[in-house]
Formats: C-alpha cells, sequence, structure tokens
C-alpha cells in the first residue's frame, strides 16, 4: 500500500509510481491516437466527406449515453472500493481480536504457556496472510504441525484452540473463563470467512466484460463524431479520453482483490508485524 499525504495535492500531479494507470496504459493510449488520426485522414483528407454528413450525427449518440455510461463508471469504482474496505474493517477486527485474546490469556495461563500463544496467535494472522495469497511460508516452530496441503488458518486455530481445552481440562481456566475467551478464537475463523468471500467472489464475469465491451466501443467510435471539429487534435483528446475510462476500470480491477501484492492493496504485511509486535508486547 502507498502512504501518502493527501494534503500535499499539486507535488501528487507530478509524482508518478508503479500505481499510475498511465505507465500501463500510454502503449495503447499511443495506439488509439494513431488511431482517431488514421479515421481523420480517411473522413476528411482522402474521401473528403462534408462535415453534414450523417457520421457527424454520431455525437448525438456519445450524448445520450455519456451520462449513463459515467453512472456505470461511477458503480464500477464504488463496488470494488466497498470489498477493499470492508477488507480493511476484517484486518482491523483481526488486530482487535488479537489483543484481546492475548490480554485474557496473559492473566489466565501460567507464565510455561506464554510461549505457545506468543506464537500461535500473530502466527495465525500470517498464515490467513499467505492462505488469501496462495502461498505457504513454513516457519521453523515446534508449537503446531502444519500440512500445507490443507487449510493452514483452520489448523492454526484447531491448535490454539484444542490447547485452551486442554487447559481447561487442567483446571487452569474455568468454564465461564473459557466463554470469555472462546468468542475471540471464533471471531478468526469468522474473519478468515469473510475474507475468503471478498477474494473468491469476483465482479460477476458479464458485468466485467460488459464495461470493458463499452468502453472499447465508445472510444473506437469517437473519433466518426469529431473529426469534422477538432481536425487531428482528436488525437491527443482520445488518448486522454481512454485513459481516464481506462483507468477507472483498472484501478476498480486492482483494489476489488485487495489481498495480494499491488501497489494499493492493503498493508496485510505491516498489520501482521503489528499484530506480532502488541501480543509480544503483552505476553512479554
Amino acid at each position: 500500500m502507498i502512504y501518502y499525504n493527501p494534503k500535499q495535492w499539486f507535488s501528487l500531479i507530478f509524482r508518478f509510481s508503479r500505481a499510475d494507470t498511465l505507465r500501463e496504459l500510454f502503449p495503447l493510449m499511443v495506439c488509439v491516437s494513431l488511431y482517431a488520426g488514421a479515421v481523420t485522414f480517411l473522413l476528411i483528407d482522402f474521401w473528403h466527406l462534408p462535415e453534414t454528413n450523417i457520421l457527424h450525427k454520431v455525437i448525438y449518440i456519445h450524448q445520450t449515453i455519456g451520462f449513463v455510461f459515467s453512472l456505470l463508471l461511477a458503480f464500477r469504482i464504488n463496488s470494488a472500493y466497498d470489498r477493499w474496505w470492508e477488507g480493511r474493517k476484517i484486518w482491523g477486527s483481526m488486530v482487535n481480536n488479537s489483543r484481546n485474546l492475548a490480554i485474557k490469556l496473559r492473566h489466565l495461563v501460567n507464565e510455561d504457556e506464554f510461549a505457545f500463544f506468543r506464537f500461535a496467535i500473530p502466527f495465525y494472522s500470517r498464515s490467513l496472510r499467505d492462505h488469501l495469497r496462495d502461498m505457504y511460508r513454513a516457519e521453523e516452530q515446534s508449537h503446531i504441525r502444519i500440512d500445507p496441503k490443507k487449510h493452514v488458518p483452520n489448523q492454526v486455530a484447531s491448535a490454539i484452540i484444542a490447547e485452551v481445552y486442554r487447559l481447561n481440562k487442567a483446571g487452569q481456566i474455568n468454564p465461564e473463563q473459557l466463554i470469555s475467551i472462546t468468542a475471540e478464537i471464533t471471531s478468526f475463523t469468522d474473519n478468515c470467512g469473510a475474507c475468503e468471500r471478498i477474494k473468491k467472489t469476483p465482479i460477476p464475469f458479464s458485468y466485467s466484460v460488459f464495461i470493458k465491451k463499452f468502453i472499447f466501443t465508445y472510444i473506437m467510435t469517437l473519433p466518426f463524431a469529431w473529426a469534422f471539429d477538432l481536425k487531428y487534435f482528436i488525437m491527443p483528446i482520445i488518448g486522454f479520453i481512454l485513459f481516464v475510462f481506462a483507468s477507472i476500470e483498472l484501478i476498480a480491477e486492482e483494489i476489488e482483490d485487495p489481498f495480494g501484492f499491488d501497489a494499493n492493496d492493503l498493508p496485510i504485511d505491516s498489520i501482521c508485524e503489528n499484530i506480532d509486535k502488541h501480543v509480544g508486547e503483552i505476553f512479554a
């Protein structure tokens, strides 16, 4: 995730990062600009069509659908941002529940049990992070046996609850205290399921394809409507319009799955580091 000062807006205008869509779209912008120039040449300089020809009336079609098109793109980016923000709330819940569980166990179990929970609680967040990224990082540890071919977060949560139940049977945790800490452990699995729902339920295929086709058709027909008024000035204008519309779609595609390595994805690595740091301080 990119951190920045939103108040320094002037410097942001001239700042280019790997998240900037201009880098990705620039070759396509050049191609579309050349296409617009070619259409203008054919209509005006090669075929010498008059400005009152039927193709000039295409502009009225663009004016009619332009407003609806803007609403469609606004809904697209809003729906993607909702998924991004929901993911951030889920990981915020992970931080709070990890702290709460560590604080409660700190005052319930003996010091010789600290090492297990000091490792297991942050380990769950790291295993969930890697699970959402479809990867597994083996860690040297002797507290939990992990089978990477199975659901790793479930194995970590199962190991934590098994240890809590063992302490309950040993008399270190009474039934009332068990109920109190079970809620936090259960929330781990709830958060995992919520993240999986975001990751594995993308925007419907037909909706995503329709927007891309709409943008392509809109851009490719604009030269026929504007060539007679703008002449060859249409080339940079068409490139800029493509940049605006396509950027909205690219940004939406990036943030609708917020758990990966893209520049605008959630700072899950930092969140996991904070959980490990805070749990370590609690059990210190």
